[in-house]
């Protein structure tokens, strides 16, 4: 399921930039799809057309037209052909950039493996953690999936709903999200607060937690990875923000996506003032928490006097 807040397209207007969308189960959208979608809309506002218009032209329906732009749709090539036409795409190598763009939004992701294990919304997470250039990240009840040990992670994958038959092939696939993040471009970062709670909540055993929390430690000392700890005995810290993560692009390719997830799916906020917001209030708790120094030897704390082997 997909839901779209007001304001997205409906009598040919164009979508607003703030589109929410809660995604369960269906067709969702890829960040690969939402670049030549974005540029293909900007392309369009820049002539003063209506999707209503382009549709007609193009000879689909609106919803088509709103699906492409959102990064919801596969493209083809006679279609992308009569976009040119319609925007008046005559340059060689505009049209060579648009459909290298497009040729990579329709290649086989490298998580297809895994499609029919991994729910729509987390196709999605994996979509926008592959391109994102910084990414930012607070979960409240467990540690995010890009630090979890193989343990760690299996503990909390089959203590879910998610069918026994499928918890290995989620657990290889989260391993995989590790070591692509791993081996991308130095300068992609993952700004990760830990919820002290969530580290005193045990997922598997005391082995397993004291292997978790010394992975930590090892992850901080990388440039790659920034790791600061709310503590629980701090009552003015804005954990309120809950489950976030807020994905920031190089070179502007696309706007800053905020996503939020929740027992049967996640939250993709597109609109700009809900997403700037959302990154205020991660910086506040960020900046709140203890410092990544401080932080190693609270982990280290933790290891020897609640885990300790």
């Amino acid at each position: 399921m997909v839901q779209v807040s007001a304001g997205a397209a409906d009598s040919g207007d164009p979508p607003r930039s703030g589109r929410v969308r809660y995604i369960r189960d269906d067709i969702v959208p890829s960040a690969q799809r939402m670049v030549l979608g974005r540029a293909l809309s900007a392309r369009r506002t820049l002539l003063g057309l209506k999707q209503g218009e382009v549709a007609r032209l193009l000879g689909a329906s609106v919803s088509k037209v709103s699906r492409i732009e959102s990064g919801q749709h596969q493209f083809k090539a006679q279609d992308l052909a009569r976009l040119f036409t319609i925007y008046r795409i005559v340059d060689p190598a505009e049209q060579a950039e648009l459909r290298q763009l497009a040729e990579e939004a329709n290649r086989q992701p490298w998580w297809q493996p895994w499609s029919a294990v991994a729910q729509k919304h987390l196709q999605a997470v994996v979509s926008f953690e592959e391109i994102a250039q910084r990414i930012r990240v607070y979960e409240p009840l467990h540690l995010p999936g890009l630090l979890q040990t193989e343990g760690y992670a299996r503990a909390v994958i089959t203590n879910g709903t998610t069918q026994s038959s499928h918890q290995q092939a989620l657990i290889d696939l989260r391993m995989e999200r590790q070591r692509r993040f791993e081996m991308a471009d130095e300068d992609k970062k993952l700004i990760c607060v830990l919820d002290e709670g969530a580290l005193r909540r045990r997922y598997g055993t005391p082995q397993i937690m004291h292997r978790q929390l010394e992975h930590l430690i090892e992850l901080a000392a990388s440039p790659r990875y920034v790791i600061r700890l709310a503590e629980l005995d701090r009552y003015d810290l804005p954990v309120y923000i809950g489950s976030t993560t807020i994905w920031e692009f190089a070179a502007r390719i696309l706007p800053d996506i905020a996503y939020s997830e929740n027992f049967d799916g996640g939250l993709i906020i597109q609109d700009e003032e809900q997403t700037d917001a959302r990154k205020k209030v991660f910086d506040r708790l960020r900046q709140a928490s203890l410092s990544p120094q401080r932080t190693v030897q609270r982990l280290k704390d933790l290891a020897s006097s609640r885990y300790y082997r």
